[in-house]
């Protein structure tokens, strides 16, 4: 008599997560793998396969000229006075979302320029 799929996985499911734990280093143990080299593997495929095709623009740090950061900022993104400030103020943070990457590299440019430091992820 053999075990389907599916009551291994009802068996698992039934199961403290100490006991997943245990059945997970019993596993490695007995095959000689791990877990976590195997989805360590499948990530790294699956991130090579879908390029990043939005970015954020993240302020890291003002740098000496606020002034002129804010204005870039205010410029960048539409915002008022106040709440550009609050942008710059609350360094670090995200000035722009879900960009493509040549509005991020140009707005990366215009505010390295000004003397901010600025990340693109």
């Amino acid at each position: 008599m053999s075990i389907t799929n599916e009551q291994i996985l009802d068996a698992v499911a039934d199961m403290s997560v100490m006991q997943v734990v245990e059945l997970i280093e019993a596993m490695e143990e007995k095959f000689g793998v791990t877990a976590a080299s195997a989805v360590v593997s499948g990530g790294a495929a699956a991130e090579v396969a879908e390029e990043q095709t939005e970015f954020d623009v993240i302020l890291t740090a003002v740098g000496a000229q606020k002034v002129q950061v804010i204005k870039a900022v205010r410029g960048a993104t539409g915002l008022g006075l106040k709440e550009a400030k609050a942008v710059v103020d609350s360094a670090p943070a995200s000035v722009k979302e879900g960009v493509d990457k040549a509005e991020a590299e140009a707005l990366k440019a215009q505010l390295e320029e000004v003397g901010a430091s600025v990340e693109i992820k």
